[in-house]
């Protein structure tokens, strides 16, 4: 494990020059991983420099050639799998059996499917539409791209972020999470080893008030994408903003996962319970509001509670472990917080609702927790958790599913549970999100894009449809009939 440099410039590792020390620790054990100095004003600057330098090779290479570069960077990284799996469950609390069997795999397939877009970027085709001009639309790079990713899913935040800009012809300045930057930086080196320039992508570790805003407010930065919460999100947008910069925000959500009546009612708790405690329920997509209609409400409460009994918490680097920690005590201490506010507040902790005894109550540790009798207003319905919380309230009426649903400002996921077609017909088309899983929750794939509505952010990640996030759109306009009156000139002079 690196226990220096983790900024990467230029091609090289290096540290920072704030000043500032920083550990980066197993949250499941306290286990020291790495110490370093964070970022500062100056690295980034270097690091914008490095990146702008870059760019004009970098955007001159053919697609091809960005292609075969990224095919050889998926092989590096399928060489070094177990090395980046070992060391994102490390940094993220993460069961290795997720490391090995989500987040390592995606990205890698991440690579490979921007490999192949970079090469089919889509576009309208060219025709005369006015008669006597022929009219092209092109597809450009934008420039140095500022992106700033959190801490729940590392290498796969740093993945969405880079994959589609490098292939549309950018190059990058990424700002990890400081908590969680060493597969970044891996990541980086592996994309310079399959001969990907120094500069293309380059990795900036320090915090979001110093490195993040000096990022963000950079003069030299052409767009910044950012993935965290919706608070943070509208700081970045509001600084992009007086900037005139490209802003792409991926921000907090708050899914629901609504099980009508006809729903296979092992099915909806299996993917209550897989969907709820995915990567310790620390992710924006989790399912987090359970709205069961009410003849299947009860024995729905009761089948969550008898699976969540069976999660089992370890140590991260058993195979059996099912659960591992939450990214550190301070985030395992909001989610109790929050919890026990529920509590005070009237709604019942049918399961989990504490940290649990013995050793991984040293750790950042929370048990499986399921909530019933909250109130549709409370925090607990209401705001993100980002903790392994499932909150289960019953509705009526199929109008009373889609209300509640979309009864929260967020709009980033949701599912819906049900063996009627013209009833998932009606929630994925009236559900406020960007996706929405029908029968399931919480799979993506690398072809359909990542994003969402409301205070969840604007923008998409993965797909093609992401190109539309990194590249500009540039009209050509060819006059075809070398006449030098043109009959538009009437409305300004006459042909004399």
């Amino acid at each position: 494990m690196e226990t220096s440099g983790q900024q990467f410039i230029a091609g090289k590792r290096r540290s920072g020059t704030s000043g500032e020390q920083h550990s980066v620790t197993n949250p499941a054990t306290g286990e020291v991983l790495a110490t370093d100095t964070l970022a500062g004003p100056e690295d980034v600057n270097e690091a914008v420099a490095a990146a702008r330098a870059a760019f004009a090779e970098w955007s001159r290479t053919t697609p091809a050639e960005r292609s075969e570069a990224m095919l050889r960077w998926a092989d590096r990284l399928q060489a070094r799998s177990e090395e980046f799996a070992d060391t994102e469950s490390r940094i993220g609390g993460k069961p290795i059996r997720l490391t090995r069997g989500f987040d390592i795999p995606g990205s890698i397939d991440n690579v490979r499917f921007f490999a192949g877009a970079a090469r089919n970027l889509e576009g309208r085709a060219s025709a005369e539409y006015s008669g006597d001009h022929t009219s092209t639309v092109r597809r450009e790079p934008i420039g140095v791209i500022g992106s700033i990713a959190p801490w729940n899913y590392p290498l796969q935040m740093a993945a969405w972020k880079v994959l589609p800009a490098v292939a549309a012809g950018n190059t990058v300045v990424l700002k990890p999470s400081e908590l969680t930057p060493l597969t970044s930086v891996m990541f980086a080196e592996a994309a310079q080893e399959a001969g990907i320039p120094d500069g293309v992508i380059n990795i900036v570790t320090g915090s979001g008030p110093v490195a993040g805003q000096a990022l963000v407010t950079h003069p030299d930065i052409a767009m910044v994408s950012f993935t965290g919460s919706t608070a943070v999100g509208r700081q970045v947008a509001a600084q992009a903003a007086g900037l005139a910069k490209r802003v792409h925000l991926e921000l907090g959500g708050k899914a629901p996962f609504v099980v009508f009546d006809d729903a296979d009612l092992e099915a909806a708790a299996r993917g209550a319970v897989a969907g709820a405690l995915i990567n310790a329920g620390q992710d924006c997509t989790a399912a987090t509001r359970a709205y069961v209609q009410r003849p299947l409400y009860e024995a729905f409460v009761a089948r969550v509670a008898e699976l969540m009994d069976g999660v089992r918490l370890g140590p991260v680097d058993d195979p059996a472990t099912d659960m591992g920690s939450l990214i550190s005590l301070r985030q395992r201490d909001k989610v109790a917080a929050m919890v026990e506010n529920a509590r005070e507040a009237g709604a019942t902790i049918v399961r989990g609702g504490r940290i649990p005894d013995g050793p991984l109550g040293q750790g950042a540790y929370y048990e499986p927790t399921l909530i019933t009798d909250a109130a549709q207003d409370s925090a607990i319905v209401q705001q993100e958790i980002f903790g392994p919380v499932l909150v289960c309230l019953p509705f009526d009426s199929d109008n009373d599913a889609i209300r509640l649903a979309n009864d929260t400002p967020y709009g980033l996921a949701a599912s819906a549970w049900t063996s009627n077609v013209f009833r998932a017909g009606r929630a994925s088309r009236e559900i406020q999100a960007g996706c929405v899983w029908i029968n399931d929750h919480i799979p993506i794939i690398s072809e359909m894009p990542h994003g969402g509505y409301k205070a969840s952010g604007f923008g998409k990640d993965m797909s093609v449809y992401s190109f539309d996030e990194y590249t500009n759109i540039k009209h050509v306009m060819s006059e075809n009939t070398g006449e030098r009156h043109k009959s538009w000139h009437d409305v300004v002079f006459t042909s004399r």
